[in-house]
């Protein structure tokens, strides 16, 4: 992905290729660093171990929606709360953050607008690390904003729920709120978005195809301005 955007013309000030104040920028180099979210989350009573198997998710929960989310979780494990101080490490069992049902949370997106989303209603309890000792995207996202100072977060429009999760995460730490602007997506002549997991369209595909950078840039160009203009072949996307 680096060597494509480098083709493309892109370049960036900080990253695992080019270091900067905030390395390393690796994920898997960085466990120590979830660890001690996971500790303080933990320690401040708002995650709890889960043993539910993915028979008992499967037999009560709705299938997750078009982006990426979750499924609803049944609250199956909310008893154990109180265990969890017995746990010394995260590995063996699934952790979730208990959300506090009702409560509305709302935030204002700088691209999609007023964003809303009731706790408990629209998402429930959301694994925050894994049973196979893998912290969940929710928590290390967090905890990297912050140890990154970043300010402000731009992804696609189907993390939007994610967004509230992560706002009650930070709150919970007592972490900066950065600026979010979800782009709209990239989607394909069907209207589906554009995916790895479809073996979607990609950059890479584009650069064999049209030649040089310019003539990609055309090409995404032109399908923007088709979208708009009532067409479904893209829209703008960023990570």
């Amino acid at each position: 992905m680096m060597e494509d955007l480098r083709w493309l013309g892109v370049r960036w000030g900080e990253g695992p290729d080019v270091g900067g104040p905030f390395a390393p920028y690796e994920q898997s180099r960085r466990h120590q660093l979830y660890l001690d979210t996971w500790r303080k989350l933990r320690d401040d009573g708002f995650i709890y171990p889960c043993t539910c198997s993915r028979k008992d998710l499967a037999l009560a929960a709705a299938a997750p929606n078009e982006g990426d989310d979750e499924p609803m979780y049944p609250g199956r494990c909310r008893e154990k709360a109180g265990e969890a101080q017995g746990f010394d490490a995260p590995a063996g069992v699934n952790w979730r953050f208990r959300v506090p049902d009702d409560e509305e949370i709302a935030f204002d997106d700088l691209h999609q607008g007023p964003q809303s989303y009731v706790a408990g209603h629209d998402f429930g309890d959301f694994v925050i690390w894994r049973r196979d000792d893998v912290p969940a995207y929710q928590l290390a996202v967090v905890a990297d904003d912050a140890a990154m100072q970043i300010t402000e977060v731009v992804r696609g429009a189907d993390l939007l729920k994610s967004t509230a999760r992560q706002l009650l995460l930070i709150r919970a730490l007592g972490l900066p709120v950065p600026a979010y602007y979800h782009c709209d997506l990239v989607r394909d002549e069907a209207g589906l978005r554009l995916a790895k997991r479809h073996d979607a369209l990609s950059l890479r595909a584009l650069r064999e195809q049209t030649g040089t950078p310019a003539e990609v840039l055309r090409v995404c160009d032109a399908g923007r301005r088709n979208f708009h203009h009532g067409g479904t072949e893209f829209t703008e996307k960023s990570r």
